[in-house]
């Protein structure tokens, strides 16, 4: 597997792993059909909103790393009590 594959593998760098692999998988149940799957598209991209802004606020205080592990995310996603995407 390539470098770069393996880190968007990765679940502590990709926080939206779960949602892409639930697009691709639409769309391979689909015949690619990209209409069907716009759901799945709305709540990736929001996904990557969400964490994007956490990543931003985390950077601007001085936080590392940037982004969240795995398991912070989980905590952050606990403590809202829902899922925010």
């Amino acid at each position: 597997m390539p470098v770069v594959t393996g880190r968007l593998r990765d679940p502590d760098i990709n926080p939206c792993l779960s949602e892409s692999d639930a697009s691709t998988r639409c769309l391979d149940e689909n015949n690619y059909d990209k209409e069907r799957c716009s759901t799945y598209f709305l709540k990736y991209k929001n996904c990557r909103k969400f964490w994007h802004s956490i990543m931003m606020q985390r950077r601007r205080n001085g936080v590392k790393p940037c982004m969240p592990t795995a398991a912070e995310r989980d905590e952050i996603l606990r403590a809202m009590g829902k899922m925010p995407y």
